[in-house]
């Protein structure tokens, strides 16, 4: 088992390096400028969305999950996060365009830059892991599926938040993320 774990931290370790930073900046730009945040993925990149989005809740953001019931509609100067392996997943790329229409800024987390969603969004973070499909561009993994792409989402996702809600009062900004933690545990 070591020798698994091992290979798959290596793995990890080689994705999170060649993540761009300016995209990572941009998009932590973004979130503090949105007015809302609206989150969507589907499927394993759902269930990262979803830790994405109780992450900005802990941090103060106001926050939504698309496909929640209790998800008020998007508007200008909101911001929708997509999470999209391969970028091309079809209700991404119609959530996408509807929230452009309405005046909303559209954000892809995904592995292809070239893909339909990206190229109607306001910025992209490249994840440049493997996923599911394996085109050659991707790198080799011993991972099944999109493994090494969730969780290469889920760790650059919560270094965003931690740099975006860096403060000089760590101790304060931790005790007003645990308020915010659920208490009904």
């Amino acid at each position: 088992m070591k020798s698994i774990i091992n290979t798959v931290a290596n793995e990890i370790t080689t994705v999170l390096a060649n993540v761009i930073d300016e995209e990572a900046s941009h998009l932590s730009k973004l979130l503090c400028e949105a007015k809302r945040i609206f989150v969507y993925g589907e499927g394993r990149s759902g269930l990262m969305g979803k830790a994405f989005a109780m992450r900005l809740m802990h941090g103060g953001f106001p926050v939504y999950v698309i496909g929640e019931t209790v998800t008020p509609s998007i508007e200008a100067d909101d911001l929708l996060v997509a999470i999209s392996g391969s970028g091309s997943t079809g209700a991404i790329l119609q959530y996408a365009a509807k929230s452009k229409e309405l005046g909303a800024k559209v954000f892809l987390v995904t592995t292809n830059r070239e893909s339909k969603i990206a190229e109607i969004c306001d910025g992209i973070l490249v994840i440049p892991a493997a996923t599911k499909y394996r085109r050659a561009s991707e790198p080799t993994t011993i991972q099944p599926l999109g493994n090494q792409f969730d969780q290469s989402v889920h760790l650059v996702l919560d270094a965003i938040i931690i740099g975006t809600l860096q403060t000089e009062d760590t101790e304060a900004a931790y005790d007003e993320m645990t308020k915010r933690h659920t208490n009904l545990e």
